[in-house]
């Protein structure tokens, strides 16, 4: 799995799957809400070669979690 935090969630999903043609059920995880404590759930993942899976998650939600 590769996992990277992007700038702008939705425009990366665009940028994968209608720019690069990945497959991806969408945006997963939107109804866990962060908090102080724990960082919000919202990603998407793409299947690549094999059993490779690319995830992408919110920059912010990586700030919060250091």
């Amino acid at each position: 799995m590769l996992t990277l935090a992007v700038s702008d969630l939705d425009g990366a999903v665009a940028f994968y799957r209608d720019g690069l043609g990945l497959e991806t059920p969408g945006l997963i995880g939107t109804e866990f809400a962060g908090d102080d404590d724990s960082a919000a759930g919202a990603a998407a993942m793409f299947k690549l070669q094999g059993d490779l899976v690319l995830a992408v998650y919110p920059r912010t939600e990586a700030d919060a979690l250091q």
